[in-house]
């Protein structure tokens, strides 16, 4: 099984570079990484070119024009690009641990999507590991959220990690799905503009055609730098798109993948 690991960013090339390098780290590597760019400087395009340079792995980077915070655009365009038959989203905000690829090959089943968890740490750590490089975290580590994250066992992810049909905590910043599944919905909706509910409106979609959440936990551990909240000034409208498809049990949306893999 081939996997295309794909991260987003946008305007912030030091957590976008940590977050790079700590995939370069793993045990197992996916096939390739694309960086999904919604519209960042060219300081970022030289830091990927700089750490592409010296990469084992393609690292490739799609970059749209910035016209606002439009996320889910960013990520049909990286998805069309993917080789792998299966994708792995996270942030450029998050450093993944060295087993965060093969943790994910192995919950990896057809009809199944998974939702990873994340380690939320302070404003304080996170300037401290931009500033040195170096992330070392555990449960005890000051500056660190969500603890029990930190932990990472195979056999306790084998018993508490658990199938379900909720909606409650979507977070694509750790996040799988089978390349043909995102085909088969049309990919996110680019009737999301601004921040929020795009990766929910997604996800019900997936579940609409029968595919399954897998919740993992205690493997695929992700730690999530701080950054101030993004601006919400279109929540509203965005909720008002994922109520109609869930109240429409949608399985498709218009504007989606499908224009891009025509082009």
């Amino acid at each position: 099984m081939d996997i295309s690991l794909i991260i987003t960013t946008y305007n912030w090339k030091e957590a976008l570079e940590l977050s790079l390098k700590s995939v370069l780290r793993q045990q197992v590597l996916p096939l390739e990484v694309i960086i999904a760019d919604d519209g960042s400087t060219a300081d970022t395009a030289d830091a990927v070119r700089t750490i592409a340079a010296d990469s084992p792995i393609p690292i490739v980077h799609s970059r749209q024009e910035d016209k606002g915070f439009r996320l889910a655009r960013s990520r049909n365009r990286a998805i069309v690009r993917a080789r792998g038959e299966y994708i792995i989203l996270i942030d450029g905000d998050i450093m993944v641990e060295r087993h965060f690829i093969q943790d994910h090959y192995k919950f990896a089943r057809p009809g199944l999507f998974v939702q990873g968890t994340r380690v939320l740490l302070t404003p304080a750590l996170s300037e401290q590991v931009i500033r040195t490089g170096a992330l070392s975290a555990n449960c005890c580590s000051h500056g660190v959220g969500n603890r029990k994250n930190c932990l990472r066992s195979d056999i306790l992810a084998r018993f508490f990690s658990f199938q379900s049909r909720r909606l409650r905590g979507i977070k694509t910043c750790n996040f799988a799905f089978w390349r043909e599944d995102a085909v088969r919905v049309n990919g996110f909706n680019e009737e999301f503009v601004g921040w929020g509910r795009e990766d929910s409106e997604f996800t019900v979609r997936l579940m609409n055609i029968g595919i399954r959440r897998q919740n993992v936990k205690f493997n695929a551990l992700a730690y999530h730098l701080y950054h101030p909240i993004s601006d919400r000034r279109n929540l509203i409208e965005n909720d008002n798109i994922l109520q109609q498809t869930i109240k429409q049990k949608l399985r498709w949306c218009e504007h989606g993948l499908k224009q891009h893999l025509c082009n």
